[in-house]
């Protein structure tokens, strides 16, 4: 084990001796924290971590660059939607879908590691709850939807099967995610069919190039970012992992969006049935200059365009039709063979390149202050899930309804967007509609009929609060035998204790 000399040398060959400024001041406790993280960092590998973030940082600093000639939307053939497919296509595609999960072959993959900074708690984001009725916390809906959707393909071909739930976690949220799991019981999941993970973390670079101590005897790090995931599925063996376990396809998301379809049937069977190795669920873009990515292709290459690399024109651009042309909104839910992502998490993984975050990151002033910033200070450097679309070989996207499948989580209730009130408003809007098809009519304490199209999702609570647990219905089916023609009076939960 190396001593605190030749880490010392390491350092001031990769000039970033002043990771040890404090050495003298700290107890032996600390000492031993300080150097256990520092000898995670090879000498060469920290210098170009640094030089790659200056370099990212100046670029990011001058005008972006424009990609406008560059582009062309994804083709037709390789674009599904729920809106426009053929009902007999959607439903073949989710009798597929339903074939590949009975059989074991599909898995869930969850990307958790950011820290809920935005949100403004100091948990995880999948243990918040935005106030529903149930008060039920993100990772609990999730986990209820697998139970429910292996119950549905089990049903379908009278087998048992098992969606295992694979969970990227970061320095920052494994502990107090899997305590939270070992407290609620695995939300009624098998503990074994629960895999996670930890994903590398990074050095945060001070714009002198300089990496920064967050304490005297901690180095400020973050996570790699959610395209962490390839090198973190091969340190983690989890590759090994899914095989053992016949898995052949990863439905891959992210924790925040409360309407997310853990591995959908009908995205599922449409990437098998099409070939694909490499798929993503798209929304319709709200308005032209929405700040979302757009999945498309650059020079014949797959990939997400951020908003700021086009111009307000390109954004702006229409189809005969009206549409947009570059309309297909990336929401960071994606489709992998097993196939693709073991090349990902192998040679492929060193050609993906790193973005860079500008962050306010607190840190240690040479008297050894602890300084809150109050504008950025520090450099983070991430890779994203999507940067391997360009690496696909047969690349489909699946165009699904926003208000259906897509609220994240990402802002306190301050904001004016994907806050915990637009979520919770998504989901119960949701839940009201399915109510009313399946025959449900709702009446006040005066046993008065509720107008059922008073309000908006946008705006307002929905006419009747109706709150109906995943175990009871994946996404909206077997209804009607729970509510048809049934006199509700809200507020209203139907779960499985229930029926």
């Amino acid at each position: 084990m190396e001593c605190e000399l030749e880490i010392r040398r390491r350092l001031q060959g990769a000039g970033q001796e002043q990771l040890l400024s404090f050495w003298d001041e700290l107890s032996p406790g600390e000492r031993d924290s300080l150097l256990g993280e520092l000898r995670l960092l090879d000498g060469a590998e920290l210098q170009e971590h640094c030089r790659r973030a200056l370099d990212a940082y100046v670029r990011e600093s001058s005008s972006p660059q424009r990609l406008d000639h560059r582009m062309s939307p994804v083709p037709p053939e390789f674009l599904g939607s729920v809106r426009k497919s053929a009902p007999e296509e959607l439903e073949a595609w989710e009798e597929e879908g339903y074939r590949q999960i009975s059989q074991n072959k599909v898995a869930v993959l969850l990307l958790a590691g950011g820290q809920g900074t935005r949100l403004g708690v100091t948990y995880p984001k999948g243990m918040y709850s935005v106030g529903l009725p149930s008060g039920k916390t993100l990772y609990q809906i999730q986990a209820e939807r697998i139970l429910r959707l292996q119950q549905l393909a089990g049903e379908k071909y009278s087998t048992r099967c098992t969606v295992p739930w694979y969970i990227m976690t970061s320095e920052f949220t494994l502990n107090p995610t899997r305590a939270f799991f070992e407290q609620h019981n695995f939300f009624g999941i098998d503990r074994t069919d629960v895999v996670m993970f930890e994903q590398r973390m990074l050095p945060a670079v001070g714009f002198n190039g300089k990496v920064i101590l967050e304490r005297k005897d901690k180095v400020a790090m973050a996570p790699d970012g959610n395209g962490g995931l390839y090198k973190a599925l091969a340190d983690n063996h989890i590759l090994e992992d899914m095989e053992a376990r016949g898995i052949s396809y990863i439905h891959v998301y992210c924790v925040d969006n409360i309407l997310v379809k853990l591995a959908d049937p009908v995205f599922i069977g449409f990437c098998v049935s099409k070939g694909a190795d490499c798929g993503a669920k798209v929304v319709e873009k709200s308005y032209p200059s929405e700040p979302v990515g757009v999945v498309c292709q650059v020079d014949g290459i797959y990939q997400v365009v951020e908003y700021s690399e086009i111009s307000p024109e390109t954004a702006e651009k229409c189809n005969p039709d009206g549409s947009l042309t570059y309309n297909a909104g990336s929401i960071c839910n994606h489709f992998f063979t097993l196939d693709f992502l073991k090349n990902m998490a192998g040679s492929l993984e060193k050609r993906l390149g790193y973005h860079v975050a500008i962050k306010k990151v607190p840190y240690v002033d040479e008297e050894g202050n602890l300084v809150k910033p109050t504008r950025p200070n520090g450099i983070k450097m991430e890779k994203f899930v999507f940067d391997v679309f360009q690496f696909a070989k047969n690349f489909v996207a699946f165009e699904v309804v926003r208000e259906e499948e897509f609220s994240p989580l990402k802002n306190a209730d301050t904001a004016d967007k994907d806050t915990p009130t637009t979520a919770r408003r998504s989901l119960l809007w949701q839940h009201y509609r399915w109510a009313l098809k399946a025959g449900a009519k709702f009446t006040n304490a005066n046993g008065r009929a509720i107008a059922e199209n008073a309000g908006t999702p946008e705006a307002d609570e929905p006419p009747a609060i109706c709150e109906i647990s995943p175990l009871i219905s994946y996404f909206g089916e077997g209804l009607d035998v729970h509510l048809n023609n049934m006199d509700i009076s809200p507020p209203f939960i139907l779960d499985i204790q229930k029926v």
